[in-house]
């Protein structure tokens, strides 16, 4: 491997032995976490970069970075019939995620103590690799994306994420604060934190070192000190860095994770009466530039985090430009994460009592206000809960809950139908909370 530091991959490996990350109880479970569920859920960019549903039964999943596993546990609910390999380079770390799969009744999962780097003498290839929360503490991002890619199936998605430079600029100066105080080289976690933490509170609350990053007692923690103000090898990126690194590996950006969270024009005031120059400028920048203006103007997002695949050139018909025969065959599944009893349990509820129905309020990451159907609408929908429905079966239960125009009196047509659950399903699927495929 080019460009190692021995020295500063043992303190990292150090860190995280005597400190492993997450500390999360073994006995806690995602089971009802929906939203973290679909963020883990490779349907969920398999479907973004296709247009296309996947079975995730006997996938391979890599969680690179594991830590104590609660994300590779995250995984395994995520992907039914997954097999779930964890690597991490804390011995204490990997020990701690094997107890917690056993413990969840999770049996097909692996675990090694492994750098990410050396991930191909694995023998594995995978088709889904989370690299959540590890790659900016890797001395060398080019080597280990390349470690990743190489390991990644022609179909395989990878989720991979990087603190931002501009968000996270003042934990930066209090991790070079605390490496100027000779603190972060401290062997025990205990004292480090206890000094940085005694360090913090002695500042003025005026001063933007503590104004910036200490705003708030739920982040004074031993746990959260270590991850912030003394994560040894913890380093910023921007959105041209991620990009550089992507066309040096030759990858390619499916989307941000929380795509929704990344719009450039909800930003400004009047989105559609923008200056002049500024209108014209932004109707001519890439996604790259976009999301690079969207960082500059406002940090706000911890990580630069995203989903990308190799590179290829299939191009998806977007579902607004769909041809009538390709509605005809079209099949529409419920995303797996609505899919649940409760959801069905509280449509059901408003169908009844002729109330709207929330679909959003089970995933809120794709909407910045909530989605809701009127109780008829969402009564079109109620066979996605018991599995994928065409297009046309759909329609014809909206003819019988429909069956005549309220301003004609006259019987509701097929075509009628079809062209209503069409409006319904397009809005929809631009959330992801129906998942659209045609033949084609």
């Amino acid at each position: 491997m080019e460009n190692q530091d021995p020295e500063l991959l043992e303190k990292i490996r150090q860190q995280f032995d005597s400190a492993p990350y997450p500390k999360t109880p073994l006995e806690q479970s995602p089971k009802t976490d929906y939203e973290l569920l679909y963020i883990h859920n490779l349907v969920t960019p398999y479907y973004l970069k296709y247009q296309k549903v996947t079975n995730t039964e006997g996938k391979i999943i890599l969680d690179a970075g594991c830590g104590t596993g609660y994300k590779s546990l995250v995984l395994a609910e995520a992907n039914p019939g997954a097999k779930i390999v964890g690597i991490d380079i804390s011995e204490q770390s990997i020990e701690l995620a094997k107890q917690r799969l056993k413990y969840q009744g999770f049996d097909n999962a692996e675990f090694y103590v492994l750098s990410i780097e050396d991930l191909p003498q694995l023998g594995y290839e995978f088709d889904y690799i989370n690299a959540d929360e590890v790659l900016y503490l890797c001395p060398n991002l080019f080597n280990a994306m390349q470690g990743i890619k190489q390991v990644l199936k022609p179909q395989g998605i990878i989720r991979a994420n990087l603190h931002s430079l501009y968000q996270r600029v003042g934990y930066f100066r209090a991790q070079s604060l605390f490496k100027l105080m000779g603190i972060m080289d401290e062997p025990s976690q205990e004292f480090k934190a206890e000094i940085a933490k005694e360090t913090i509170d002695s500042i003025k609350d005026e001063v933007v070192l503590k104004t910036q990053t200490w705003n708030s007692p739920d982040y004074k923690n031993q746990e959260w000190l270590l991850a912030n103000y003394l994560l040894q090898g913890d380093k910023g990126y921007t959105i041209p860095e991620v990009f550089a690194v992507l066309k040096a590996t030759d990858l390619q950006l499916i989307s941000m994770v929380k795509w929704r969270q990344w719009q450039l024009l909800d930003l400004f005031k009047e989105p559609d009466n923008l200056p002049a120059f500024l209108a014209f400028s932004l109707s001519e920048i890439s996604i790259e530039e976009q999301l690079h203006l969207f960082e500059l103007i406002h940090p706000v997002h911890r990580l630069l985090d995203f989903w990308c695949g190799h590179c290829d050139q299939e191009w998806i018909l977007p579902v607004s430009e769909w041809t009538e025969a390709d509605w005809q065959t079209a099949r529409v599944h419920l995303h797996p994460q609505l899919r649940t009893n409760q959801a069905k349990a509280d449509l059901m509820e408003c169908i009844q009592t002729h109330r709207p129905y929330e679909i959003s309020q089970y995933v809120k990451l794709p909407t910045h206000i909530p989605i809701t159907l009127e109780s008829s609408h969402a009564a079109c929908l109620l066979p996605l809960w018991d599995g994928e429905q065409t297009v046309i079966s759909l329609a014809e239960r909206w003819q019988q809950i429909y069956p005549i125009d309220p301003i004609t009196l006259e019987p509701i047509t097929v075509q009628r139908a079809l062209q209503q659950i069409k409006e319904v399903l397009i809005t929809l699927d631009a959330f992801l909370y129906v998942l659209l495929e045609h033949s084609g």
